[in-house]
């Protein structure tokens, strides 16, 4: 079946027909086309597919992960700059994965049209080390869409779909492929693969460098990217994106006497771009946005004999030290003779006694005692040592405020409840939005706000949300009714937990407050009391 569509169009049909569950987004020009389509089709409405926007980037593209993380297929759409404010979930999120495909279509827009930056997301999706999908047409808008999705599902990282105002504004005949059915919703088989502990992370970490050779296997044997003969030597063309169809358009007939690399998918095809160069005397790139492709290549070309990270004579990941560069160097090492005696272990970081975060694990494992696991999602705080034994309560970690935002798109998926534990300084750093996310949709999640009254983790700093959680809860539209604030001691266990099961079973956003100070600051605040008193 043909339509004529804009890019923008045709990257939400195919989104649409390739199983899509969610899309996630935050309206910017070039990409706000893209989730107002979803909006408006019959199609996305019969599959009940969640087309909401979202109260900025960063909260969007943390529920898109919420709802990969469920197993479903979800999509996050922002223009570039909007890529700036998601970077810390994007950059993460390739490290932890996905477990349902996940697309990031960032459009750029380029000489500014309504923008007051020029910026290629390219950049970004090389940085993250994950596949970049740069469609030179509508037509290609449609097919890598719905191909972006098997690709992330294939490998399990995000996938980036690049265009600019140009593709994403203009219309052409686009051919539809089948529908596919939504995703059933799965929990990741590794219950640590989204807590970004250190040792967690690094591991992770690992995992995507390994993928690195698959992705640019994926890109050599890539149909998009296209090699062209040509009769003339004297120069090559590198083509990318929508640089091809402006190539084509000065083209008499469609032909080119030069060599022509069409280059739509990275990472860079090196096996196609090493070829052109050693058939021609000299490259033309023509690339929209930075010179990335053009640094890239004068990289590989132009200096083979370089080594280091990225050829494996220095490890690719961890600190660089005194042996290892010494290796690379050809001198002698001491690697095999440890510098910490053996009889000390590493000792695991842990809870400080007396912790209220204890507390509030305790209850909460028992409270959840009905339901499946995996359906409380953390943050970035002390409270993050849950994910680990005795407490095991957690099950991920990703970035500033991603617990709320992915218990809602879990919960979007069909997750209920999905629990968000965060303290009371992550709230008010990145949390507040994706609450109001959740009460403008009503979404049944059970937000956990830990609060220590205390930045505890970085040195016991006052929260910017002491003495006024209840009001900001309150005034983002959370029902006061199910706003509860109790005392997370041993003695009030039960209260606790029965105060968490009500809370689950309510359809709607509710918040839960668990105070007691951080054992720390307290310990602190007395010992200045008691030398305030003997001065006085």
């Amino acid at each position: 079946m043909q339509k004529l569509m804009l890019g923008d169009e045709a990257i939400a049909q195919a989104a649409i027909d390739a199983g899509l569950s969610g899309v996630y987004s935050y309206p910017g020009t070039p990409s706000t086309e893209i989730t107002e389509y979803i909006q408006a089709s019959k199609q996305a409405k019969e599959l009940r597919i969640h087309s909401d926007w979202a109260a900025n980037e960063k909260t969007a593209m943390e529920a898109a992960l919420g709802m990969a993380y469920a197993g479903k297929r979800s999509m996050s759409c922002m223009k570039h700059v909007g890529l700036n404010v998601a970077a810390d979930n994007f950059m993460n999120a390739a490290v932890t994965g996905v477990n349902g495909g996940m697309v990031v279509v960032v459009a750029d827009d380029p000489s500014m049209h309504s923008s007051q930056n020029e910026q290629d997301s390219r950049i970004y999706g090389k940085f993250a080390l994950i596949p970049v999908l740069e469609p030179s047409n509508q037509q290609e808008a449609y097919d890598m869409t719905y191909v972006a999705f098997e690709l992330s599902e294939k490998y399990k990282v995000p996938v980036m779909v690049r265009i600019t105002t140009r593709v994403a504004h203009s219309r052409a005949g686009v051919t539809t492929k089948d529908v596919k059915p939504q995703n059933e919703m799965k929990l990741p088989s590794d219950p640590r693969q989204f807590v970004l502990l250190p040792a967690i992370a690094r591991k992770q970490y690992k995992g995507l460098l390994n993928n690195q050779v698959h992705f640019n296997t994926e890109s050599e044997n890539s149909s998009f990217n296209q090699y062209f003969e040509g009769t003339d030597k004297k120069m090559g063309i590198i083509a990318c994106g929508l640089g091809y169809n402006y190539l084509r358009e000065i083209l008499p007939e469609g032909e080119c006497k030069f060599p022509v690399l069409k280059v739509t998918q990275y990472p860079m095809p090196q096996k196609q771009v090493k070829q052109i160069a050693a058939e021609t005397e000299s490259l033309l790139v023509i690339e929209e946005g930075y010179p990335m492709v053009e640094e890239l290549i004068k990289g590989f070309l132009e200096k083979e004999n370089v080594s280091g990270r990225l050829d494996g004579t220095l490890p690719r990941d961890g600190e660089l030290n005194a042996d290892i560069v010494g290796a690379a160097l050809g001198y002698p090492t001491h690697s095999g003779e440890s510098k910490v005696p053996d009889f000390i272990a590493n000792r695991p970081p842990s809870m400080c006694p007396g912790c209220s975060h204890i507390d509030v694990y305790t209850a909460l494992n028992e409270a959840l005692e009905a339901y499946s696991p995996g359906r409380v999602f953390s943050d970035i705080g002390c409270y993050t040592l849950g994910a680990l034994p005795p407490f095991n309560s957690i099950n991920s970690c990703v970035d500033m405020g991603a617990s709320v935002t992915m218990a809602k798109g879990a919960a979007d998926a069909g997750l209920v409840p999905a629990v968000s534990v965060i303290g009371d300084s992550t709230f008010t750093h990145s949390g507040m939005t994706g609450l109001l996310d959740a009460v403008n949709e009503n979404s049944p999640i059970t937000v956990i706000i830990s609060d220590n009254e205390s930045t505890s983790m970085t040195g016991g700093q006052d929260s910017a949300a002491l003495g006024r959680l209840e009001a900001i809860c309150e005034g983002l539209g959370v029902d006061p009714a199910h706003i509860r604030v109790m005392n997370p001691i041993k003695k009030n266990h039960e209260e606790l937990v029965a105060i968490m099961k009500e809370e689950f079973e309510f359809d709607g956003p509710s918040v839960i407050i668990p105070r007691r100070e951080c054992i720390q600051k307290a310990s602190r605040r007395r010992k200045m009391e008691a030398k305030a008193k003997m001065k006085s």
